[in-house]
């Protein structure tokens, strides 16, 4: 496979000068498309010629009869070849595209995406066309010669390497392969006994399944486990030269390639009401999904729960939590034996949005189902066009008896290597005895220096509104006068009419009281002069008002004391330890026992002891949930001595000295 990769490498030697270094994977990787078709089908070439002949005029649909002659899922009805090519070198790239447009619609949809026309007149112009071509034909990927699994290895190759050629790009589309070996050994580390039986056959869908990393090394493992086991792989990719990578990728390997859909998952769904056994994703990071809004709206407002976005939307500039929806909505029931999923963020949907977000109501709605079975914290600077940490969160609607009700967080930040050569961002990786560690100690399911086991109810709290009394003095003051004409229901007035009202009551300057009715028989009339509204008066009356923390509480109609809004708080209090099952209102359990004693003890031990006239507003408590991962593996680490610090500045004070005393030298 290295002879083949190295070989085919070697064309970029004729590309380099008219093609920059990023652009040629462009070219390569649809030629070796291109050579892999060509010989596949060669053995069967002319049954298929003669087959088409028979069919021509006669029947309205050949394309499975012609399917059935070349026995593949590929034809090509042109009389060309790849070397036939080569014996008319002037009309080359005229013979090229005749040849393209002779291939099944399914293998030409691949060519196209590629761009590959476009690169064939662009090669041609440059003069290079018979002699890329010619190289082509020199290699030999017969199947009897190169099977599809060693087909798929060297193609996988090509990716890679073309990946770490564009650094700028390679992040986008292309996982680092021991990061995706973690995760297919996380996603299947349950399931290994299960997988291992003969006849094995499992479903596994990737949403946005770039280049096809994680479907191609998901069945490599599965394949370890089991050579017998068979591994049926959909993935969906939004660029479109890329789905061409995947879906080329699985016809090289003989597998359905029109298992590889073109779309955005969001707004075009190729799989809809398909249910799959496992699904991996490293979706993109921070990308707003305003393009797609309006179907996720309209989707979410007229199915609810029926459709794929009933928790929540999170905010529009970062579609992670979507896409974690978009693959649950496509777990099987428990009944049908449930499924598993592993997808990659950033931190921000651990703990992004406050309780009652889109964000917390979406991590509510997974942990109070108990479908969140852990959360592993991974190094920085393991991705190629980002250096931030990241994060694998393992879903699945079958936990084992024993994780039942509880959410194991894993700190794996520490286990890494430092690589001989940086890769755009991606200065660390993962050693093989890295991710078997890992993967261990998820096994295990213990507690211990790197792994946290949590009840559900754990990640969980109730947000409380604590709420002050309003306390007021109202005085004429040059501060009150200047926030009256500056007060925003007061701007419409005629600039007299405002002057004249504050000129009228500086005449009262100095004049204040804790009871408004004091200040009312000088105040009034001068309300009354100016004509004004009563939103207007009340923007007067608002503004001769000052706090007093001595005054007496203001209160409404009811003798209840009125809230100070400047003085407002919010507060966390854990949720009460006991077994939640999720519902879609949660105010509808927000005034039992347990949550309305956890609120008063908090008030009475934590609130009152500092602000005695405090109270809570029950009707603002919300439920919200966050991960706060790094928290748990929080340590300790006193800072050092005074001594040491003043020792350490003193010396760097006298090399300080020193070189200034070398320079005026």
């Amino acid at each position: 496979m290295n002879n083949h990769a190295a070989f085919i490498w070697s064309v970029a030697d004729l590309l380099r000068g008219d093609y920059k270094q990023s652009e040629y994977g462009r070219v390569i990787l649809p030629m070796v498309v291109l050579r892999r078709l060509d010989c596949v089908l060669e053995p069967t070439k002319q049954q298929v010629l003669a087959r088409a002949e028979q069919l021509s005029g006669k029947v309205e649909n050949t394309e499975p009869l012609l399917r059935q002659a070349a026995g593949e899922r590929f034809f090509n009805t042109s009389k060309l070849t790849l070397p036939k090519l080569l014996d008319d070198p002037t009309n080359i790239a005229d013979q090229l595209h005749a040849y393209l447009l002779g291939f099944s619609p399914a293998a030409k949809d691949v060519l196209e995406k590629f761009d590959l026309p476009g690169h064939i007149d662009r090669l041609d112009r440059a003069d290079l066309l018979y002699l890329v071509v010619s190289r082509f034909c020199d290699i030999d990927l017969h199947p009897e010669r190169v099977s599809n699994l060693e087909m798929g290895y060297l193609y996988e190759e090509l990716i890679r390497r073309f990946s770490e050629l564009s650094n700028e790009t390679a992040g986008e589309h292309f996982t680092p392969r021991e990061v995706i070996r973690l995760m297919v050994n996380l996603l299947f580390s349950e399931d290994d006994a299960a997988l291992s039986r003969p006849g094995v056959v499992s479903t596994l869908f990737d949403p946005a399944c770039g280049t096809g990393g994680m479907l191609s090394v998901a069945e490599d493992h599965l394949r370890h486990l089991n050579p017998e086991a068979h591994l049926e792989a959909y993935g969906q990719e939004l660029n479109a030269e890329t789905y061409a990578i995947c879906r080329s990728d699985m016809m090289l390997k003989g597998q359905d390639a029109s298992r590889i859909q073109l779309g955005n998952s969001f707004s075009d769904d190729a799989f809809g009401g398909l249910a799959f056994d496992y699904m991996l994703a490293n979706p993109p990071f921070g990308v707003e999904w305003k393009k797609v809004e309006k179907p996720i709206k309209d989707e979410a407002e007229s199915k609810g729960f029926a459709g794929r976005f009933g928790a929540g939307l999170p905010r529009i500039n970062d579609g992670s939590f979507l896409f974690l929806q978009h693959m649950i909505s496509k777990m099987k029931p428990p009944e049908q034996g449930g499924s598993r999923l592993a997808i990659v963020f950033n931190g921000s949907p651990l703990f992004t949005g406050s309780a009652g977000s889109g964000e917390s109501e979406i991590r509510r709605w997974i942990i109070e189902s108990d479908w969140l079975e852990a959360v592993i914290a991974l190094p920085d600077q393991l991705f190629y066009n980002t250096g931030i940490s990241t994060y694998f969160w393992v879903v699945t609607n079958r936990k084992r008896p024993e994780r039942r009700g509880k959410v194991q967080l894993i700190d794996a930040r520490d286990y890494w290597t430092k690589m001989r050569k940086s890769l755009g961002e991606k200065r660390k990786e993962l050693s093989p005895d890295h991710i078997a560690d890992i993967t261990r100690i998820y096994g295990d399911f213990e507690e211990g220096e790197h792994s946290k086991i949590l009840p559900n109810e754990a990640l969980g709290f109730l947000r409380i509104t604590v709420e002050r009394p309003l306390r007021l003095r109202w005085e004429v003051t040059e501060h009150t006068l200047a926030a009256l004409r500056a007060a925003k229901p007061l701007a419409k007035l005629d600039p007299n009419i405002l002057d004249d009202l504050a000129g009228a009551l500086a005449n009262h300057t100095g004049l204040t009281s804790t009871d408004r009715a004091d200040l009312e028989p000088a105040v009034t009339p001068v309300i009354s002069a100016a004509g004004l509204t009563k939103p207007q008066t009340k923007a007067v009356w608002d503004a001769l008002a000052v706090r007093d923390p001595h005054a007496p509480v203001i209160t409404n109609r009811k003798g209840d004391p009125e809230p100070d809004p400047e003085l407002r708080d919010q507060e966390n209090v854990a949720l009460p330890q006991r077994p939640v099952r999720y519902e879609a209102d949660p105010t509808a359990r927000l005034d039992t026992i347990e949550h309305r004693t956890a609120i008063d003890n908090h008030l009475e031990t934590e609130i009152r002891p500092y602000v005695p006239d405090a109270w809570i507003d029950h009707t603002k408590t919300k439920i919200g949930y966050e991960i706060p991962l790094t928290r748990h593996f929080y340590k300790y680490q006193p800072p050092r001595p005074l001594d040491e610090i003043d020792t350490e500045i003193r010396q760097l004070e006298a090399e300080i000295q020193q070189l200034l005393n070398e320079v005026t030298e």
